[in-house]
Protein backbone atom coordinates (compact mmCIF):
# COMPACT_ATOMS: atom_id res chain seq x y z
CA UNK A 1 0.00 0.00 0.00
CA UNK A 2 1.27 3.26 -1.12
CA UNK A 3 1.53 6.50 0.76
CA UNK A 4 -1.30 9.44 -0.29
CA UNK A 5 -0.24 11.56 -3.61
CA UNK A 6 -3.61 12.53 -5.09
CA UNK A 7 -6.36 13.81 -2.45
CA UNK A 8 -10.41 14.93 -2.94
CA UNK A 9 -11.56 17.82 -0.34
CA UNK A 10 -14.91 18.35 -0.79
CA UNK A 11 -15.89 21.87 0.37
CA UNK A 12 -14.10 25.10 0.35
CA UNK A 13 -14.64 26.26 3.90
CA UNK A 14 -12.11 26.92 6.55
CA UNK A 15 -11.46 23.59 7.08
CA UNK A 16 -11.12 22.45 3.48
CA UNK A 17 -9.60 25.54 2.41
CA UNK A 18 -6.97 24.95 5.31
CA UNK A 19 -6.39 21.48 4.54
CA UNK A 20 -6.01 22.02 0.71
CA UNK A 21 -2.97 24.02 2.23
CA UNK A 22 -1.66 21.86 4.69
CA UNK A 23 -1.87 18.83 1.44
CA UNK A 24 -0.16 20.70 -1.09
CA UNK A 25 3.03 22.19 1.28
CA UNK A 26 3.29 18.11 2.21
CA UNK A 27 3.59 18.08 -1.55
CA UNK A 28 -0.13 16.45 -2.44
CA UNK A 29 -1.89 16.81 -5.08
CA UNK A 30 -4.80 18.65 -4.48
CA UNK A 31 -8.32 18.54 -6.14
CA UNK A 32 -11.33 20.89 -4.19
CA UNK A 33 -14.98 21.05 -5.43
CA UNK A 34 -17.39 23.30 -3.80
CA UNK A 35 -20.83 23.04 -4.65
CA UNK A 36 -21.62 26.92 -4.47
CA UNK A 37 -20.79 28.88 -7.52
CA UNK A 38 -18.71 31.45 -5.72
CA UNK A 39 -16.81 31.28 -2.59
CA UNK A 40 -18.93 33.70 -0.24
CA UNK A 41 -19.47 33.48 3.44
CA UNK A 42 -21.38 35.80 5.98
CA UNK A 43 -20.56 39.40 5.96
CA UNK A 44 -19.28 39.34 10.07
CA UNK A 45 -16.85 37.96 12.02
CA UNK A 46 -15.21 35.84 14.45
CA UNK A 47 -13.31 35.79 17.11
CA UNK A 48 -10.10 33.14 17.29
CA UNK A 49 -7.66 32.18 20.21
CA UNK A 50 -3.89 31.33 20.23
CA UNK A 51 -4.08 27.85 19.15
CA UNK A 52 -5.86 28.89 15.84
CA UNK A 53 -2.84 31.25 15.27
CA UNK A 54 -0.39 28.60 15.93
CA UNK A 55 -2.07 26.41 13.67
CA UNK A 56 -2.36 29.52 11.15
CA UNK A 57 1.49 29.91 11.32
CA UNK A 58 1.93 26.03 11.20
CA UNK A 59 0.28 26.37 7.50
CA UNK A 60 2.54 29.75 7.12
CA UNK A 61 -0.44 32.59 6.80
CA UNK A 62 -0.33 33.49 10.53
CA UNK A 63 0.93 37.19 9.10
CA UNK A 64 -1.71 37.38 6.56
CA UNK A 65 -4.30 36.65 9.02
CA UNK A 66 -3.10 38.84 11.67
CA UNK A 67 -2.63 41.60 9.26
CA UNK A 68 -6.41 41.23 7.65
CA UNK A 69 -7.55 41.27 11.26
CA UNK A 70 -7.77 42.74 14.57
CA UNK A 71 -5.10 41.26 17.08
CA UNK A 72 -5.62 41.41 20.38
CA UNK A 73 -4.77 40.03 24.06
CA UNK A 74 -6.81 37.79 26.12
CA UNK A 75 -11.21 38.42 26.75
CA UNK A 76 -12.98 40.21 29.11
CA UNK A 77 -16.07 38.86 30.99
CA UNK A 78 -18.65 41.28 31.96
CA UNK A 79 -21.65 42.20 33.28
CA UNK A 80 -24.40 43.76 31.32
CA UNK A 81 -22.86 47.37 32.66
CA UNK A 82 -19.77 46.94 31.91
CA UNK A 83 -18.20 45.94 35.17
CA UNK A 84 -15.03 43.37 35.15
CA UNK A 85 -15.92 40.26 36.61
CA UNK A 86 -13.19 38.19 34.81
CA UNK A 87 -10.03 39.00 32.76
CA UNK A 88 -8.78 35.92 31.47
CA UNK A 89 -5.37 36.27 29.74
CA UNK A 90 -4.96 35.23 25.84
CA UNK A 91 -2.40 32.22 25.27
CA UNK A 92 0.77 33.41 23.57
CA UNK A 93 1.35 30.13 21.75
CA UNK A 94 2.40 31.09 18.04
CA UNK A 95 5.69 32.64 19.64
CA UNK A 96 7.03 36.04 20.64
CA UNK A 97 5.36 38.87 18.16
CA UNK A 98 2.10 36.94 17.81
CA UNK A 99 -1.06 38.11 19.43
CA UNK A 100 -3.26 36.16 22.05
CA UNK A 101 -6.03 36.46 20.17
CA UNK A 102 -7.69 37.81 16.91
CA UNK A 103 -10.75 39.34 15.52
CA UNK A 104 -11.17 38.69 11.78
CA UNK A 105 -14.32 39.26 9.05
CA UNK A 106 -15.15 36.04 7.64
CA UNK A 107 -14.96 37.14 4.11
CA UNK A 108 -11.05 38.28 5.39
CA UNK A 109 -10.38 34.92 6.78
CA UNK A 110 -11.47 33.35 3.99
CA UNK A 111 -9.49 35.25 1.18
CA UNK A 112 -6.45 34.83 2.88
CA UNK A 113 -7.83 31.01 2.90
CA UNK A 114 -7.77 31.44 -0.72
CA UNK A 115 -5.56 33.05 -1.99
CA UNK A 116 -2.31 30.78 -0.06
CA UNK A 117 -5.01 27.54 -1.32
CA UNK A 118 -4.49 28.50 -4.97
CA UNK A 119 -1.11 29.58 -4.46
CA UNK A 120 0.15 26.61 -3.19
CA UNK A 121 -1.19 25.26 -6.61
CA UNK A 122 -4.47 23.25 -5.34
CA UNK A 123 -7.21 23.03 -7.80
CA UNK A 124 -10.47 24.54 -6.61
CA UNK A 125 -13.73 24.16 -8.86
CA UNK A 126 -16.49 25.90 -8.01
CA UNK A 127 -20.34 24.93 -8.48
CA UNK A 128 -19.39 21.58 -8.44
CA UNK A 129 -19.85 18.77 -6.04
CA UNK A 130 -19.14 14.99 -6.01
CA UNK A 131 -22.78 12.46 -6.99
CA UNK A 132 -20.82 8.55 -6.41
CA UNK A 133 -17.70 7.57 -4.38
CA UNK A 134 -16.88 3.81 -4.94
CA UNK A 135 -14.11 2.90 -2.79
CA UNK A 136 -11.44 -0.56 -3.32
CA UNK A 137 -8.49 -1.29 -1.26
CA UNK A 138 -5.89 1.03 -3.21
CA UNK A 139 -7.94 3.88 -4.55
CA UNK A 140 -11.35 5.58 -4.54
CA UNK A 141 -12.97 6.59 -7.67
CA UNK A 142 -15.49 9.61 -7.55
CA UNK A 143 -17.79 11.01 -10.19
CA UNK A 144 -18.79 14.64 -10.56
CA UNK A 145 -21.87 16.99 -11.20
CA UNK A 146 -20.19 18.03 -14.09
CA UNK A 147 -19.67 15.14 -15.40
CA UNK A 148 -15.95 14.36 -14.90
CA UNK A 149 -14.38 11.40 -12.82
CA UNK A 150 -11.22 10.62 -11.21
CA UNK A 151 -9.06 8.48 -8.97
CA UNK A 152 -7.78 9.56 -5.52
CA UNK A 153 -5.61 7.75 -2.86
CA UNK A 154 -7.63 9.49 -0.08
CA UNK A 155 -11.08 11.62 -0.29
CA UNK A 156 -11.66 14.05 2.24
CA UNK A 157 -14.85 15.58 3.67
CA UNK A 158 -14.66 19.17 5.18
CA UNK A 159 -18.56 19.73 3.86
CA UNK A 160 -19.57 21.24 7.04
CA UNK A 161 -22.39 20.84 9.38
CA UNK A 162 -25.20 19.33 6.79
CA UNK A 163 -22.14 17.16 5.18
CA UNK A 164 -23.10 15.28 2.34
CA UNK A 165 -20.06 13.03 2.82
CA UNK A 166 -21.23 11.79 5.98
CA UNK A 167 -24.28 10.89 4.77
CA UNK A 168 -22.78 8.74 2.55
CA UNK A 169 -20.35 7.11 4.95
CA UNK A 170 -22.70 7.17 8.00
CA UNK A 171 -26.60 7.91 6.96
CA UNK A 172 -28.27 9.53 9.85
CA UNK A 173 -25.96 8.37 12.12
CA UNK A 174 -24.82 12.27 12.50
CA UNK A 175 -27.31 14.38 12.43
CA UNK A 176 -26.94 18.05 13.87
CA UNK A 177 -29.08 18.54 16.78
CA UNK A 178 -30.60 22.18 17.64
CA UNK A 179 -29.26 23.01 20.75
CA UNK A 180 -32.40 25.29 21.82
CA UNK A 181 -30.13 28.71 21.47
CA UNK A 182 -29.49 30.75 18.30
CA UNK A 183 -26.66 32.94 17.51
CA UNK A 184 -27.41 36.79 16.37
CA UNK A 185 -24.62 38.99 15.16
CA UNK A 186 -24.07 42.10 13.17
CA UNK A 187 -21.29 44.33 12.36
CA UNK A 188 -20.67 47.98 13.52
CA UNK A 189 -18.37 50.60 13.50
CA UNK A 190 -15.99 50.26 16.40
CA UNK A 191 -15.58 52.55 19.09
CA UNK A 192 -12.38 53.34 20.27
CA UNK A 193 -12.39 51.70 23.34
CA UNK A 194 -13.01 48.38 22.01
CA UNK A 195 -9.96 46.90 21.86
CA UNK A 196 -10.34 43.18 22.92
CA UNK A 197 -13.28 40.87 23.14
CA UNK A 198 -15.45 41.41 26.13
CA UNK A 199 -18.55 38.49 26.56
CA UNK A 200 -21.22 40.38 28.76
CA UNK A 201 -23.47 38.35 31.28
CA UNK A 202 -26.41 38.21 32.42
CA UNK A 203 -28.71 37.96 29.43
CA UNK A 204 -31.75 35.38 29.68
CA UNK A 205 -31.06 32.41 28.29
CA UNK A 206 -27.60 33.61 26.88
CA UNK A 207 -25.15 36.30 27.03
CA UNK A 208 -23.87 38.94 24.56
CA UNK A 209 -20.61 40.87 23.88
CA UNK A 210 -18.61 42.63 21.42
CA UNK A 211 -15.57 41.60 18.92
CA UNK A 212 -13.25 43.91 17.50
CA UNK A 213 -12.45 43.04 13.71
CA UNK A 214 -10.40 46.23 12.25
CA UNK A 215 -9.17 49.34 12.86
CA UNK A 216 -12.60 50.80 12.05
CA UNK A 217 -15.09 47.86 12.49
CA UNK A 218 -16.75 45.43 14.95
CA UNK A 219 -19.11 43.00 15.63
CA UNK A 220 -21.84 42.51 18.15
CA UNK A 221 -22.90 39.61 19.04
CA UNK A 222 -25.83 37.50 21.21
CA UNK A 223 -26.36 33.98 22.03
CA UNK A 224 -29.82 33.22 23.56
CA UNK A 225 -32.85 30.64 24.03
CA UNK A 226 -34.87 30.61 21.04
CA UNK A 227 -37.42 28.23 22.33
CA UNK A 228 -39.34 25.81 19.29
CA UNK A 229 -36.43 26.99 16.74
CA UNK A 230 -38.65 30.17 15.55
CA UNK A 231 -38.36 31.68 12.17
CA UNK A 232 -38.12 35.21 13.14
CA UNK A 233 -39.40 37.77 10.24
CA UNK A 234 -36.76 39.05 8.20
CA UNK A 235 -37.45 42.70 8.29
CA UNK A 236 -38.03 42.30 12.37
CA UNK A 237 -34.50 41.23 12.81
CA UNK A 238 -32.64 44.66 13.93
CA UNK A 239 -35.74 45.64 16.30
CA UNK A 240 -36.05 42.17 17.41
CA UNK A 241 -31.71 42.33 18.26
CA UNK A 242 -31.82 45.58 20.22
CA UNK A 243 -35.08 44.30 21.83
CA UNK A 244 -32.81 41.64 23.23
CA UNK A 245 -30.09 43.67 24.75
CA UNK A 246 -32.32 46.50 25.83
CA UNK A 247 -31.18 45.73 29.47
CA UNK A 248 -27.52 46.37 28.32
CA UNK A 249 -25.65 50.08 29.43
CA UNK A 250 -22.75 51.91 29.11
CA UNK A 251 -20.59 50.31 26.12
CA UNK A 252 -22.68 47.60 24.69
CA UNK A 253 -25.63 49.88 25.05
CA UNK A 254 -24.27 52.31 22.63
CA UNK A 255 -23.64 49.58 20.33
CA UNK A 256 -26.72 47.93 20.59
CA UNK A 257 -27.86 51.23 19.09
CA UNK A 258 -26.12 50.71 16.10
CA UNK A 259 -28.04 47.85 14.99
CA UNK A 260 -30.23 49.54 12.35
CA UNK A 261 -30.42 47.71 9.29
CA UNK A 262 -32.61 44.04 9.59
CA UNK A 263 -31.01 43.24 5.88
CA UNK A 264 -27.31 43.02 7.49
CA UNK A 265 -28.44 40.79 10.75
CA UNK A 266 -27.14 37.68 10.65
CA UNK A 267 -29.28 35.06 12.46
CA UNK A 268 -29.05 31.10 12.65
CA UNK A 269 -30.36 28.33 15.29
CA UNK A 270 -27.46 26.67 16.82
CA UNK A 271 -26.93 23.10 15.97
CA UNK A 272 -24.27 20.69 17.18
CA UNK A 273 -22.95 17.49 16.35
CA UNK A 274 -20.42 15.38 17.63
CA UNK A 275 -19.57 11.92 15.28
CA UNK A 276 -18.73 8.40 17.55
CA UNK A 277 -15.32 7.81 16.15
CA UNK A 278 -13.92 6.61 13.83
CA UNK A 279 -14.85 10.04 11.28
CA UNK A 280 -13.32 7.36 8.35
CA UNK A 281 -14.83 4.97 6.19
CA UNK A 282 -11.86 3.29 3.89
CA UNK A 283 -10.45 5.73 2.15
CA UNK A 284 -12.39 8.48 3.03
CA UNK A 285 -12.07 10.93 6.14
CA UNK A 286 -13.81 13.57 7.70
CA UNK A 287 -12.63 17.19 8.96
CA UNK A 288 -14.14 20.18 10.63
CA UNK A 289 -17.81 20.50 11.18
CA UNK A 290 -18.43 17.55 8.94
CA UNK A 291 -17.10 15.41 12.29
CA UNK A 292 -17.63 17.76 14.86
CA UNK A 293 -19.65 20.83 14.26
CA UNK A 294 -19.55 23.14 17.83
CA UNK A 295 -21.65 25.92 19.04
CA UNK A 296 -19.64 29.22 19.31
CA UNK A 297 -19.47 29.40 23.29
CA UNK A 298 -15.98 28.80 23.23
CA UNK A 299 -14.87 30.46 20.26
CA UNK A 300 -13.24 26.67 19.01
CA UNK A 301 -14.96 26.02 15.68
CA UNK A 302 -12.90 27.05 13.14
CA UNK A 303 -9.91 26.39 15.24
CA UNK A 304 -10.72 22.95 15.77
CA UNK A 305 -11.00 22.76 11.30
CA UNK A 306 -7.40 24.30 10.83
CA UNK A 307 -6.21 22.00 13.68
CA UNK A 308 -7.54 19.27 11.89
CA UNK A 309 -6.22 20.67 8.54
CA UNK A 310 -2.84 20.84 10.02
CA UNK A 311 -2.55 17.52 11.66
CA UNK A 312 -3.70 15.90 8.49
CA UNK A 313 -1.26 17.70 6.77
CA UNK A 314 1.80 16.38 9.00
CA UNK A 315 0.69 12.74 8.70
CA UNK A 316 0.69 13.24 4.72
CA UNK A 317 4.22 14.72 4.90
CA UNK A 318 5.28 11.70 7.07
CA UNK A 319 4.13 9.72 4.53
CA UNK A 320 2.05 7.28 6.37
CA UNK A 321 -0.61 4.73 4.68
CA UNK A 322 -4.28 5.48 4.92
CA UNK A 323 -5.46 3.05 7.50
CA UNK A 324 -2.23 4.19 9.57
CA UNK A 325 -3.28 8.21 8.51
CA UNK A 326 -6.54 7.16 10.05
CA UNK A 327 -5.64 5.60 13.27
CA UNK A 328 -3.01 8.39 13.78
CA UNK A 329 -5.83 11.58 13.00
CA UNK A 330 -7.92 10.02 15.35
CA UNK A 331 -6.06 9.40 18.02
CA UNK A 332 -4.49 13.60 17.74
CA UNK A 333 -7.92 14.68 17.21
CA UNK A 334 -11.13 12.81 18.44
CA UNK A 335 -10.62 13.75 22.42
CA UNK A 336 -9.75 17.40 21.75
CA UNK A 337 -12.57 17.86 19.39
CA UNK A 338 -15.03 16.12 21.72
CA UNK A 339 -14.50 18.41 24.87
CA UNK A 340 -14.85 21.26 22.62
CA UNK A 341 -17.89 20.26 21.19
CA UNK A 342 -19.32 18.83 24.39
CA UNK A 343 -18.07 21.78 26.63
CA UNK A 344 -19.66 23.94 23.71
CA UNK A 345 -23.36 22.49 24.25
CA UNK A 346 -22.65 22.31 27.97
CA UNK A 347 -22.43 26.40 28.77
CA UNK A 348 -25.51 26.81 26.06
CA UNK A 349 -27.34 24.53 28.53
CA UNK A 350 -26.29 26.08 31.39
CA UNK A 351 -27.64 29.52 30.11
CA UNK A 352 -30.89 28.03 29.45
CA UNK A 353 -31.13 25.97 32.63
CA UNK A 354 -29.92 28.61 35.41
CA UNK A 355 -28.01 25.55 36.35
CA UNK A 356 -26.24 26.11 40.37
CA UNK A 357 -23.22 24.63 39.12
CA UNK A 358 -22.95 26.73 35.82
CA UNK A 359 -19.14 28.29 35.70
CA UNK A 360 -18.64 29.06 32.14
CA UNK A 361 -15.09 31.01 32.97
CA UNK A 362 -13.73 27.78 35.02
CA UNK A 363 -14.61 26.02 31.79
CA UNK A 364 -13.53 28.74 29.48
CA UNK A 365 -10.00 28.63 31.48
CA UNK A 366 -9.69 24.52 31.42
CA UNK A 367 -10.25 24.83 27.27
CA UNK A 368 -6.99 26.97 26.91
CA UNK A 369 -5.52 24.92 29.31
CA UNK A 370 -6.44 21.93 26.86
CA UNK A 371 -5.89 24.03 23.50
CA UNK A 372 -2.61 25.35 24.19
CA UNK A 373 -1.09 21.63 24.65
CA UNK A 374 0.50 20.28 21.06
CA UNK A 375 -1.89 18.91 18.47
Amino acid sequence: MARVRKLLIVGGGIGGLAAAIAARRAGVDVDLVEIQRELKVYHVGIIVQGNFIRAMAALGIAEDAIAAGYPQHGLLFQDLHGHVLQDIPGMPLAGPGYPTDLGMARPALHEVLVNAATRHGARVRLGVTFTEIAQSDDHVDVKFTDGTAARYDLVVGADGLNSKVREVLFGDSGKPQFTGQGVWRYNISRPPELTRTIMCIGLEGGKCGAVPLTESTAYVLLVQAEPGNPKHPREKLAEIFRGRLAACTGLMGRMRDQIVDSSMVVYRPLHAVVLPPPWHKGRVLLLGDSAHATTPHLGQGAAQAVEDAVVLGDLLSRGEEPPALMESYMKRRYERCRFIAESSVKIGEWEQKHSADADPMGLTKKMLAIVSQPI
